[in-house]
């Protein structure tokens, strides 16, 4: 018995497909049966599975189950809830060797996806294709697992407010009716302070708004709730609740980049001269600040998996991404944990003495883009950057390319890459002034135009 998964379904750092079109009840019980097989063949028995509030996830969920019994492995179900809570789940539990959560995290509700954990390290890449090549062959062990349920909600919410040294503070939490909304509930009725909550009721139809913090349309509602009430600041999450998005007191947007600038700081008064890493998306303040702070800022690949594989490599103890996925490895495990993220940013207020607000108010103002996203051919997008590439290296500029192309001129830096998920290239500039950031919007155009693309209008997430 074999198996063939969409093509485009295997992604670099983890499975995403469209319910009914591309992804359905066979693949999963093909990436149960072959993660499964590489559990037991590297000496282990028990997996742990969770799954987000999509209305596709239940039933994907059961039929992982079913692969990963049917390759002699047991599963551990804990259930509906955030990803980072299945992530805990697998780095807590003692008997377990491996972890699966069932998300299509940001993606539209018609998506449904898996992400991976593998005794302890994240599961991506040449993992993700290699399930593909063992379901194409049936390389599946057979065997007969059980299945068990466990509950560790309140072990997980313990856990976020463990050590909690922060002070009282008005917060606005915006769930976007995914599946950190129940985990939201419980955590803010046992932080001090005030707390006042949006769409934590969960729906994988999402009625209020996308659960994308990045996309500044979709904090709009927390926006109004912070306004209307005086609130000290805002926290949204996605679908999932790996990533976190904020604003201030004054509604200002947070970005990812500014979050790590902020959570740095008490990072680095705890553990001098340390490594944090950042993505290649980020700005150049976020770098500076790191290096003024005593650091050692790295800019790194965009992909969660990614950063958590360069964390363990450097022993950095903190990371993040523009997208808001942050990383705390100190006083916590080293993967993306939004809940965490916002209980890290109120003892990181209350430790520097400042408001949310001041905080943000203290970072430099830089003339930047937003993440653009231009819908490209999936079998275009790493070509492209490979042309843009091999045209800069022709002439004379400063080019880094950890991921993608970043140019650095005279007025600033400039990134074009293509998304590991998405059929998109994503492009970002910072300038020094509006004049010097459309010259670098130019040159941005001129690199897609030579390849015979043109911005246009932008990809949805």
């Amino acid at each position: 018995m074999s198996h063939s998964f969409h093509p485009t379904t295997l992604r670099e750092y983890d499975i995403r497909g469209i319910i009914g079109e591309t992804l359905g009840e066979g693949d999963a019980r093909a990436i149960g049966r072959g993660f499964g097989t590489l559990i037991a063949r590297a000496g282990g028995k028990r997996v742990v599975i969770g799954y987000d509030g999509r209305a596709s996830s239940p039933m994907l969920e059961a039929a992982l189950v079913e692969g990963l019994n049917a390759s002699g492995v047991d599963a551990v179900r804990i259930g509906q809830g955030p990803t980072p809570m299945l992530y805990y789940a697998e780095a807590s539990l003692d008997d377990v060797d491996g972890g699966i959560e069932i998300t299509g995290s940001h993606n539209p509700a018609n998506y449904n996806g898996f992400k991976m954990v593998f005794m302890g390290r994240p599961f991506f890449g040449e993992d993700i294709q290699k399930l593909g090549a063992m379901a194409a062959a049936g390389d599946w062990d057979e065997g007969s697992g059980s299945a068990e349920r466990l509950d560790i909600t309140d072990a997980y919410v313990d856990r976020l407010v463990e050590g909690f040294t922060g002070g009282e503070y008005r917060i606005g939490w915006d769930a976007g009716n995914g599946a950190a909304g129940p985990i939201v509930e419980r955590l803010t009725a046992r932080l001090p302070g005030e707390h006042l909550l949006l769409f934590t009721d969960v729906d994988g139809g999402f009625p209020n708004h996308h659960p994308d913090p990045t996309d500044e349309a979709n904090l709009a509602d927390l926006k109004q709730l912070v306004a209307a009430n005086n609130l000290d600041f805002g926290v949204a999450f996605d679908g999932d609740g790996d990533r976190i998005g904020a604003i201030d007191g004054e509604g200002r947007v947070i970005w990812g980049d500014q979050l790590l600038a902020i959570l740095a700081e008490p990072v680095l008064a705890k553990a001098p001269g340390s490594t944090i890493i950042a993505d290649v998306k980020a700005s150049q303040a976020l770098y500076d600040r790191i290096a003024e702070l005593g650091g050692e800022p790295l800019m790194w690949k965009t992909g969660h998996s990614l950063i958590k594989s360069k964390m363990k490599e450097t022993g950095a103890p903190l990371a993040g991404e523009m997208s808001g996925h942050i990383f705390f490895a100190q006083d916590y495990y080293g993967f993306d944990d939004a809940l965490y993220a916002a209980v890290r940013l109120i003892s990181s207020a209350h430790a520097l003495g400042k408001s949310v607000t001041e905080l943000r108010g203290d970072l430099p103002e830089m003339i930047n883009t937003p993440e653009m996203r231009f819908q490209v051919d999936e079998s275009r997008k790493f070509a492209v950057i490979d042309e843009v590439l091999e045209r800069l290296s022709a002439g004379s500029a400063d080019v880094n390319d950890t991921d993608g192309a970043r140019v650095n001129t005279e007025d600033g830096w400039w990134l074009l890459r293509a998304s590991n998920t998405q059929d998109v290239l994503v492009a970002r500039a910072e300038a020094k002034s509006e004049a010097g950031l459309e010259r670098l919007m130019a040159q941005i155009d001129a690199q897609l135009a030579a390849s015979g693309l043109k911005r246009g209008p932008q990809a949805g997430h």
